[in-house]
């Protein structure tokens, strides 16, 4: 799932070809990813793109006063094309196209968004205020913001019963943290995902916020000024230990361990954040009954 960093560096490169451009087409391929009929995406059309910016893990595009505004999902990406496809697109349940958006000019260029997979969850609004949509609604703060410190931070987690893994995940705590990004800032943090928010020492929450606001600050660097179609290799790159369960430890050498859950899994090393000790994994005992 794109996450803060590869979503802030999907903005910077829109907003780089799209400001300043017409929109002359704006085809819908996946009638589910449309949450919103008004106003209609047709009503994009002959608007200019005045800005890109990031809610959370949402694009905004403002196009002359509406939103086009993008949840990419799990499996959901953005594809620019220097010259879209003449043809129309063609719905059907194998092609993984949700939406075109074709602009003005001779180019033919624009982008497409795609869903890979049999579970969608790509969201596309169109709207005339971004707080319309439920999820940016409840955003909590961004923690990239200049003016999220240390004691705003504290306060989000003071009196939560709730391990630190879910915490960080929460879009209504913090903005854009997800799976991925949630593991490498425990294990910058030397922290158990299982430990309790509400148990941290001041000193522990500051250790916490530094890794927060430095591990994301290194992702978003890395992603800085990558094309669309590279991030998702950058981001494999960059993590240490999310999805690199049996591999060492960059850090200790010790092997990556995975809890895993219904629908996702997360990745630790036992030296580094849980004192050694292998955090129960209730799906694999059962399966080892």
């Amino acid at each position: 799932m794109p996450e803060l960093p590869e979503v802030e560096a999907l903005s910077a490169f829109l907003s780089e070809r799209l400001t300043g451009r017409v929109i002359a087409r704006v085809q819908p391929v996946a009638i589910s990813a449309l949450k919103t009929y008004d106003p209609p995406v047709t009503a994009l059309e002959g608007r200019t793109v005045g800005g890109v910016s990031r809610r959370g893990k949402f694009l905004d595009i403002e196009v002359e006063g509406l939103h086009l505004v993008v949840h990419l999902a799990r499996a959901g990406w953005l594809r620019w094309k220097d010259r879209l496809p003449a043809e129309p697109p063609r719905p059907g349940p194998r092609n993984p196209l949700a939406l075109r958006v074709r602009l003005a000019g001779e180019a033919g260029d624009g982008f497409e968004l795609t869903e890979a997979g049999t579970k969608k969850g790509l969201a596309v609004y169109v709207v005339r205020d971004p707080a319309e949509v439920p999820g940016v609604a409840g955003l909590g703060p961004d923690p990239l913001d200049p003016g999220f410190g240390l004691a705003d931070f504290a306060g989000l987690l003071r009196g939560e019963r709730r391990r630190l893994k879910g915490v960080l995940r929460d879009q209504r705590v913090l903005a854009g943290v997800g799976n991925a990004y949630s593991d490498e800032v425990l294990r910058a943090a030397r922290m158990s995902p299982y430990k309790l928010a509400g148990s941290l020492t001041e000193d522990e929450v500051a250790r916490l916020y530094e890794a927060l606001g430095g591990t994301l600050r290194e992702a978003v660097e890395r992603s800085r000024g990558l094309a669309a179609g590279e991030l998702k290799a950058e981001k494999k790159l960059g993590l240490r230990v999310h999805g690199r369960t049996g591999l060492p430890c960059p850090v200790c050498g010790d092997t990556i361990r995975e809890v895993s859950f219904a629908d996702s899994s997360l990745q630790y090393c036992p030296t580094c954040q849980t004192g050694g000790k292998p955090l129960a994994d209730r799906r694999l005992s059962r399966l080892l009954k």
